[in-house]
C-alpha cells in the first residue's frame, strides 16, 4: 500500500496548493460512544502554526463531541478529494471562543471560500493541532 505523508507544518508546494483551493471537507470527530461522527464542513489549514481551523455553531454536534472528550480536546481528522487528489489532515480539536480567534477563523474561511459568513453570535471555532498530513496534490 502507498503511502503519501506530509511535514504538516512544511507540505510540498502542490498538497498545500490544494488546501488553498475551493473545496468542501469533512470532520470526523470521536462521538462519546467512540463511533466516528462525519460531517460536511468548510476548512482553512495554516501550514505555518500547523493549525486547521473548522467554524461552527457552538450548539453543534461536532462541537459537542470534541467538548465531551475532555481539556486534552479530541483526536479529529479533516478531509478534502477532487478526483485523484486528496488531502487528510489530523490532530488534537479544541473549541475556542475567543473573538479575535473566531474572527481570525471567519476571515480565513472568507478568503479561501470567497464569501463571509453570516453573523451569528453563537460561532466558535474548532482549532485542530496539527500531528499528521497526508495526501496527493
Amino acid at each position: 500500500m502507498a503511502a503519501y505523508p506530509q511535514d504538516p507544518g512544511a507540505p510540498d508546494a502542490p498538497f498545500l496548493a490544494f488546501w488553498h483551493e475551493r473545496h468542501l471537507c469533512t470532520l470526523t470527530t470521536p462521538r462519546p460512544d467512540g463511533s466516528p461522527h462525519v460531517v460536511p464542513v468548510g476548512v482553512t489549514y495554516d501550514a505555518e502554526a500547523r493549525l486547521a481551523r473548522v467554524i461552527a455553531h457552538g450548539g453543534s454536534t461536532k462541537v459537542g463531541n470534541v467538548l465531551a472528550a475532555g481539556p486534552d480536546g479530541a483526536r479529529v481528522a479533516v478531509c478534502q478529494v477532487d478526483g485523484g487528489r486528496w488531502a487528510t489532515l489530523e490532530g488534537r480539536a479544541r473549541v475556542r471562543r475567543d473573538p479575535d480567534r473566531v474572527a481570525e477563523a471567519e476571515r480565513r474561511y472568507a478568503e479561501r471560500y470567497g464569501r463571509t459568513p453570516s453573523p451569528n453570535p453563537e460561532r466558535v471555532v474548532i482549532e485542530i493541532e496539527l500531528t499528521r498530513a497526508m495526501g496527493r496534490g
